[in-house]
């Protein structure tokens, strides 16, 4: 990233883990990185839905969480990466989305994919073999609804009426394929922090997706391409291993398991396939400067998953990453360029 380039948002993304049944801590602890993160300039918060906690995430309920974040923070955007669209009606979806963008001031962005669990699938009574033309469909009716157009029957109307979403939607994809479907849509782009069933690393095979969305992208309003990474910084790299290496190896057995990684990796092999940036900030930023997706990048969402950090090794890491990485980066922090406009 250049001093040419426009400003580029930093976001974080939490996937709300914790270890053991603790939900309430967990639950508080995620809100108390939304707030430091906030303090700290950082332009987006996110967090993951997940409906079944071996996916890697405790939070089923992602819209309720945000709006009791909109209430702690004051400026940080907030969103979803990703809420699994196919499992909502997205009637409801929407009329949950317009609520939390009211009380939060206008801060909302709203991420959507498919899922992958086929468990999350039948519990809902949703047909997995379904979920791209169910996610299609879905993602029409929000659209429209969020547009405050007459949806489900004549006469009905999402209420409150929600503010102008045609910048705010994102969508997670996993091939070229999708990430123009998304382009076709409207919609900014989602790249994960890993890319599953691939021998490359992740950042040479999301390229060419991120460059088919942008070559598919025919709107006048800017596209953006959301970048998650797991970026860990820390005193040394030593260190940075003793909080994530050993999640992230037992992450990349359970992956195994799919099929999307091999079996028996080590963990450095594994900090390879999840690609992660960690160790020293100098480390970091060297390593990100040679990220092959990054330079088409608009927005860089750091997170720790699938590690699951120590709460105050988790709001130390955020510190790192908005005083010495990302403005290594070309980052300024929002509070001192001012407010972000939505979909700019």
């Amino acid at each position: 990233m250049t001093s040419d380039r426009p400003r580029f948002r930093l976001g974080f993304l939490t996937h709300v883990q914790g270890r053991g049944d603790d939900f309430a801590r967990t639950y508080r602890n995620a809100q108390e990185l939304f707030t430091v993160a906030d303090e700290l300039g950082f332009d987006t918060g996110w967090v993951a839905q997940h409906h079944v906690a071996l996916q890697g995430g405790d939070l089923s309920s992602p819209w309720t969480f945000l709006a009791h974040a909109a209430a702690r923070t004051r400026r940080i955007r907030l969103g979803t990466a990703i809420t699994v669209l196919p499992l909502e009606d997205p009637l409801r979806l929407a009329e949950d989305i317009a609520t939390v963008d009211v009380l939060s001031g206008g801060r909302v962005e709203i991420g959507v994919g498919s899922g992958s669990s086929a468990l999350e699938y039948a519990a809902f009574g949703r047909d997995a073999a379904r979920k791209r033309e169910l996610a299609s469909d879905h993602l029409d009716t929000l659209r429209r609804a969020l547009a405050g157009e007459e949806v489900g029957t004549p006469g009905f109307r999402v209420q409150p009426p929600a503010g102008d979403f045609g910048g705010r939607i994102w969508q997670g994809v996993f091939s070229a394929r999708g990430a123009e479907h998304a382009a076709a849509g409207g919609s900014h782009l989602l790249l994960n922090r890993a890319a599953y069933g691939f021998d490359a690393p992740t950042d040479e095979v999301q390229r060419p997706w991120a460059e088919a969305y942008l070559a598919a992208w025919d709107r006048p309003a800017r596209p953006r391409v959301g970048l998650s990474r797991l970026v860990f910084p820390a005193k040394d790299r030593r260190t940075a291993l003793r909080h994530i290496g050993e999640d992230v190896r037992r992450a990349a057995a359970r992956m195994a398991e799919s099929g999307a990684f091999p079996r028996g990796l080590d963990t450095e092999e594994a900090l390879r396939r999840f690609h992660s940036f960690h160790g020293h900030p100098e480390e970091i930023v060297a390593a990100l400067r040679q990220e092959k997706a990054l330079p088409l990048a608009t927005d860089l969402i750091a997170q720790f998953n699938p590690a699951v950090v120590d709460h105050d090794a988790a709001v130390r890491a955020l510190e790192l990453i908005a005083t010495e990485v990302a403005p290594a980066l070309g980052w300024t922090p929002a509070r001192a360029a001012g407010p972000v406009p939505a979909g700019v």
